[in-house]
């Protein structure tokens, strides 16, 4: 286990994971740069956020640590970015995320409570788009994203957290209290 990529699956599930990550690998060496990245594809994320931003603050010559995300769901295109016609202008369209707590109305876009006897719901597309100097908006919930469900990991050497992505900030109505208090996070896997 210590060698692998997270995991919470067991082996038949993780195996199937192991080939759709190879799959994606050979795609992107194969058919160059994608239009979107499969999140929950990537063995450290948390590496891959940040050469995005390095790729955006050097492009415009910018210092990295004034450029962070805009997050834009894109709930008009398939769940698995399938349909979406071209690369944004700058960032990455990622999907491959699921929601625990809530799920995500596609028609008032915001986040809305579970269904009943539903624990998680595939996430839309989103655009996490590199901004200068972004403090934010109102009526978000910044919402933890993490690699497996089990919502703890250790710090590892490069002061990063083993399960810990990054937080996102999602449209809502409520206050993050609310979902605070639903326990509301986005995950890269389940256990299935």
């Amino acid at each position: 286990g210590s060698v692998g990529f997270l995991s919470m699956k067991p082996l038949i599930s993780w195996f199937k994971d192991l080939n759709l990550r190879v799959d994606f690998f050979n795609l992107w060496f194969e058919k160059g740069h994608p239009i979107n990245f499969w999140v929950s594809g990537l063995f450290f994320p948390q590496a891959f956020f940040t050469a995005v931003m390095q790729n955006f603050a050097r492009s415009n010559k910018y210092a990295i640590d004034r450029i962070d995300f805009d997050v834009l769901v894109k709930d008009n295109w398939a769940l698995d970015g399938a349909d979406i016609p071209e690369a944004p202008p700058s960032g990455v369209y990622m999907w491959g995320m699921f929601l625990e707590g809530c799920r995500w109305c596609e028609q008032s876009h915001f986040l809305v409570p579970s269904n009943p006897k539903q624990l998680f719901v595939q996430f839309p597309v989103v655009w996490f788009k590199p901004e200068l100097d972004w403090k934010g908006k109102k009526g978000v919930y910044p919402c933890p994203v993490y690699k497996v469900l089990s919502r703890k990991g250790t710090l590892s050497t490069t002061g990063h957290s083993t399960n810990f992505v990054r937080d996102m900030m999602i449209p809502a109505k409520e206050h993050p209290d609310h979902w605070i208090r639903a326990g509301v996070a986005a995950f890269l896997a389940l256990k299935y």
